[in-house]
């Protein structure tokens, strides 16, 4: 029997039971991706974690939904950075930290602000953006529930890609956001054939006077249905609002998960003009909820 230590951490949030929950093994460099794919099932969490060595960066990383393995999230990110610490794995020294994780996309920056030996906030540095293809609103939007009128006019509905391709789908308020309903089959079948890994629905409204934000993530199972806070899409969202216009300021708080009880809040940065963004930075609080034992035979 094998056994790897591991935590469980909410990202995105400062609360236990908030945010966005992800599993972390550590010690993972002899698991193969059929036995990751099991666990991350297993778990039965939007994303795990597995930490492996690397000779690229100070650390390494692997990412799996319950369904494939995904190359770059933000979530994931900030939860394994904050395991890191919590387990004595990374010690700070100082005030801000910044170190280097190597991910399937290859090694991103990371950013630790401490204050008296504590992590405040965690903030992962996200690929240039790619603007990749726009999409047909008509076959778009009934896969949600919803029409054409329920769009912010004006801008496309694009996949958007700072490490992985997010379809962007701007809505028109948070009424229309709250109506959306996925339907497996057809996104299934608009999936199929697209360049993107998922659907992130926003608009530019929070739901509390600090949002700027707000946004909801789908996917089929055995994925689950709704994430509670996507920060790879945030960074393509945050991306794709500054590039077509939509925001007067590169740096704004996104929120997310607050009507599925499990309120998020990040905090965004976009490096760049408008037409050439070098750099998107997504930044959040996390908090440990469970540490144990992973056993496999």
């Amino acid at each position: 029997m094998r056994t790897y230590p591991f935590m469980q951490v909410d990202a995105f949030t400062d609360q236990p039971l908030a945010g966005n929950p992800c599993a972390i093994i550590f010690d993972a460099d002899d698991l193969n991706d059929t036995h990751r794919l099991a666990i991350a099932r297993e778990m039965n969490l939007s994303e795990t974690a597995f930490v492996v060595n690397s000779d690229a960066a100070d650390f390494g990383a692997r990412y799996f939904t319950p369904a494939e393995e995904i190359p770059l999230a933000g979530h994931p990110t900030i939860a394994t950075v904050f395991a890191l610490v919590e387990t004595g794995r990374l010690v700070l020294t100082q005030e801000v930290t910044t170190l280097s994780l190597e991910l399937r996309v290859g090694p991103i920056a990371v950013e630790v602000i401490a204050a008296h030996g504590r992590v405040q906030r965690i903030t992962m540095s996200q690929k240039k953006p790619q603007f990749l293809s726009t999409h047909d609103p008509t076959a778009v939007m009934p896969v949600f529930g919803l029409t054409v009128d329920d769009l912010l006019p004006g801008v496309p509905i694009q996949t958007v890609s700072t490490g992985t391709p997010q379809l962007m789908i701007p809505m028109r308020d948070l009424d229309a956001l709250r109506r959306a309903r996925l339907d497996t089959v057809a996104y299934n079948r608009l999936r199929a054939n697209a360049d993107f890994f998922s659907p992130h629905l926003f608009c530019l409204q929070g739901v509390t006077p600090a949002g700027h934000t707000f946004a909801r993530h789908f996917g089929t199972p055995p994925d689950i249905m709704e994430d509670p806070f996507t920060g790879s899409a945030t960074g393509g969202m945050a991306a794709y609002v500054w590039h077509h216009g939509l925001i007067e300021q590169p740096v704004f708080v996104a929120e997310q998960g607050h009507w599925l009880n499990r309120p998020g809040q990040g905090y965004v940065e976009v490096i760049g003009p408008r037409e050439d963004i070098t750099m998107v930075k997504v930044g959040g609080t996390a908090v440990s909820v469970l540490r144990g034992e992973f056993m496999l035979a």
